[in-house]
């Protein structure tokens, strides 16, 4: 062992990396490299006066989420990127990546060895981007509602004058009226294509799994539709816990279904209703509840909703056309989360979507 070590040794100690030998029975660090410098600022030598600093700064719920993962974790099976929040004497968040295993010793103790990086960087720039994608894709979803209006309102008007003055307008007149009905259509179409290209390509992306507290992110999400509550002329609300909840998410994805079920809800739901988003915490598991006060979906439709080229799929109130491909995507991305997603509906007093999803450990 002593021979491979030689062989790795300018590796580990040239790296800004962490590595470290902990004895778990005594409670001391046995071997700590170089880089512990870069990552703390202290030398190697202070580390055991360090820790019990470095353990008290360490998040609580990183704390609890790190012993869960270790203990689930067979002997000699690597615990990997476990990712965990330290707190800063200057108030901000350092972000560290640690990967560990436990090696049972013939000795009867156990060593815990383990790599530490930090990524703080990298995660600052990560959050930002999920925050700007987020508020990017409710933008759209508004927007669409706020475009789509006034043009399902020309191309309705456009159809009812063309109706009305039948064969009392110029051959001019008509071609302009047909023409302004068409290019409302067309809008309309570019609209929703636009919106819907954009859930259908991210939809088809790899999965990218992380842990995230679950409640604060769907704050950032419900954040614009909010905000746009007058632009909209739908009320939407969140209730939701005050602390932390964390589940295990491809945030990208999970974000599209959301926007999608809020999209559908405003799609079917008269101006001066409500759409009312609730998180609840069931233990082991979250549960979102998306209520509208719409039309609702006829009982007949709603056994086929969630099928590919549903014929469940309707034109929105304000003409927004449908692919039949999205509650299709919204419940294979829901099961890929092993989760499940189910609704319940009465005609002309609105929808209930629901999907749960497994938790993590606080």
């Amino acid at each position: 062992m002593s021979t491979y070590y030689s062989f790795l040794r300018p590796l580990i100690e040239g790296s800004h990396a962490v590595y470290f030998v902990y004895h778990l029975q005594e409670q001391r660090v046995l071997y700590v490299s170089a880089g512990y410098e870069d990552l703390t600022g202290d030398p190697a030598s202070h580390i055991a006066e360090d820790l019990p600093f470095w353990l008290e700064r360490l998040h609580p719920d990183d704390r609890h989420y790190l012993r869960h993962r270790l203990a689930e974790a067979a002997p000699g099976e690597v615990v990997q990127n476990v990712e965990l929040r330290l707190a800063r004497p200057d108030d901000r968040t350092q972000w560290l990546r640690l990967s560990a295993c436990q090696l049972p010793q013939p000795e009867g103790h156990t060593l815990l060895s383990g790599r530490l990086e930090d990524i703080t960087r990298a995660k600052e720039m990560d959050i930002n981007s999920q925050k700007f994608n987020t508020k990017k894709n409710a933008t759209l979803e508004i927007l669409s509602h706020d475009l789509t209006t006034p043009l399902v309102l020309i191309q309705q008007l456009t159809e009812q004058l063309t109706e009305e003055m039948d064969g009392a307008l110029t051959p001019t007149t008509q071609h302009l009226l047909h023409l302004m009905e068409r290019t409302s259509r067309q809008g309309l179409n570019l609209i929703r294509d636009f919106v819907d290209n954009e859930f259908l390509e991210s939809a088809n992306v790899l999965l990218k799994w992380e842990r995230a507290d679950f409640v604060a992110w769907m704050r950032t999400t419900l954040e614009e539709y909010e905000r746009a509550t007058q632009h909209l002329h739908i009320l939407v609300t969140l209730e939701a816990p005050a602390g932390p909840l964390y589940a295990r998410l491809d945030i990208n994805k999970f974000q599209q279904v959301i926007n999608n079920l809020l999209s559908n809800a405003l799609k079917f739901t008269p101006d001066g209703g409500r759409v009312e988003v609730r998180v609840e915490d069931l233990g082991n598991s979250l549960r979102v509840i998306i209520t509208d006060t719409g039309i609702g979906i006829p009982s007949q439709l709603q056994p086929v909703l969630f099928d590919k080229f549903t014929p469940a799929r309707r034109p929105g109130l304000r003409g927004e056309k449908t692919t039949g491909l999205g509650m299709s995507v919204i419940k294979t991305i829901v099961e890929l989360h092993e989760g499940r997603i189910w609704l319940e509906s009465t005609e002309g007093k609105g929808t209930t979507f629901t999907l749960e999803i497994p938790a993590l450990p606080a």
